[in-house]
């Protein structure tokens, strides 16, 4: 059933349910149209550039709620483990209202990843910085915090892989929980490598 779009904005959200459902190649623009209730004039009004417009709009309204969501929370100063927690909630509710598939993965697997590679990079790249810093702040060290930042985002998007193919939208959850649980706090000897790093850098 189309939704009733009236402005760029609304185009942006039903365009990015129709990119969910049928990918990018697979997106005509008359499946465009009949998802959207937008005839061909009116989207090239709002999408004067076409489809592959209409796919950067969507990929940048989604990077810009992780940059609020996401991102921005995890590289504030205080409380990092509370951060990391709200990012693995606000991670889950964000992919269980988007059908569990993220755009950026899926188009990153697809025909059209070299068309956007440089904001699919920047997606990835953003979250796995932001993640380490805050896994450096709670005690991690500077060695181990980018690359458990980057097995976790790479781990988010396995699960959301995982638990399509199962047909169990709860194993989501569940695998995240999972990896919430693995970046618990630092193995004493890491932790007392990073206090001795520290406190060298300071005499120095």
């Amino acid at each position: 059933m189309p939704r009733t779009v009236s402005e760029r904005s609304d185009a942006v959200l039903a365009l990015a349910r129709t990119f969910r459902l049928h990918g990018y190649e697979g997106a005509s623009l008359s499946i465009i149209s009949a998802e959207t209730g937008l005839g061909k004039g009116s989207l090239y009004n709002f999408f004067p550039g076409g489809k592959e417009e209409m796919a950067r709009a969507v990929l940048a309204e989604v990077d810009d709620w992780f940059q609020s969501n996401i991102y921005e929370p995890l590289r504030r100063r205080d409380d990092p483990e509370s951060h990391i927690g709200e990012m693995f909630e606000a991670t889950a509710a964000y992919f269980e209202s988007s059908e569990l598939v993220c755009l950026f993965g899926a188009f990153a697997l697809g025909q059209e990843r070299e068309r956007f590679a440089t904001a699919i990079r920047d997606y990835f790249a953003d979250w796995i910085a932001a993640l380490g810093s805050a896994l450096t702040r709670a005690g991690h060290t500077p060695h181990t915090a980018p690359g458990l930042a980057a097995d976790t985002v790479a781990g988010i998007q396995g699960a959301l892989i995982t638990s399509r193919a199962l047909g169990r939208p709860e194993a989501f959850r569940e695998s995240l929980a999972r990896l919430h649980a693995r970046l618990g706090p630092p193995p004493p000897a890491a932790d007392a490598e990073h206090r001795t790093r520290s406190s060298a850098n300071r005499m120095t």
